[in-house]
């Protein structure tokens, strides 16, 4: 069988796990092309690192695994609480966890701010302040963050937080670091906040109905994936 099963699992265990994470015998895995840093290409072949541990948890079990694409966190989020998928990868967020079981986080993306270049805004702390309007993509991890934790700034939701920035003139558009970056460096009237207003924690999630070995062998196969250096190679390419 292809990978590395982790010790403590047997055949007879990692049987277990495929019939209950696995009904149909696919492992089907709710992939989000919309985040270019977890995932990319097309619905049809899509690459990246959520999509290549995917295949590998898939290989564990001795699975074929089939890829069910969406272009936003919570599209993929909804499929699999619809029963679409078996397996999603998300960030972890106080209003998903009531319906996905968690692994640990396989990695970390910062989300920073873009302001425009004469802003008065130039830290984080600035950003959080009456009549402060706040873009995002909506549903996600940080739409979800900042809905949260904000006490005075508003959040406006669409499609991408730069466009809803741009398409409503707002004072502060959010994001992921790396997407951000190219989005300022494109843009010559808007400037980064290079620091983190959050850390995105993303990991692999699976529905709670799951049994509790299930999510546990998710588990250690991701803390082996991200300490072996996988997670990290998978990146790289």
């Amino acid at each position: 069988m292809p990978g590395n099963v982790p010790g403590r699992t047997t055949r007879l265990a990692i049987m277990t796990v495929a019939e209950d994470l696995a009904p149909t015998g696919v492992l089907r895995a709710s992939i989000n092309l919309g985040n270019p840093v977890l995932a990319r290409g097309t619905p049809a072949d899509p690459g990246g690192v959520t999509v290549d541990i995917a295949r590998e948890i898939a290989a564990r079990l001795d699975l074929p695994v089939e890829f069910v694409c969406f272009d936003a966190a919570r599209k993929s989020f909804e499929a699999m609480k619809d029963g679409q998928a078996d397996i999603c990868f998300l960030a972890i967020e106080p209003a998903r966890e009531e319906e996905v079981a968690f692994t640990e986080p396989y990695m970390v993306i910062e989300g920073v701010f873009a302001v425009p270049v004469d802003s008065p805004i130039k830290t984080v702390a600035d950003v959080d302040q009456p009549g402060v309007r706040i873009g995002v993509k909506q549903g996600s991890a940080y739409d979800l963050y900042l809905t949260r934790t904000l006490k005075h700034a508003v959040v406006v939701r669409g499609n991408e937080g730069v466009e809803v920035f741009r398409e409503q003139e707002l004072d502060v558009a959010a994001g992921i670091r790396e997407p951000m970056t190219a989005f300022v460096a494109a843009n010559d009237d808007v400037r980064l906040i290079d620091e983190r207003f959050t850390e995105i924690r993303q990991a692999v999630g699976t529905t709670r109905s799951r049994r509790p070995e299930t999510v546990r062998f998710l588990s250690e196969v991701v803390a082996e994936l991200r300490e072996n250096g996988f997670v990290a190679r998978s990146l790289g390419r």
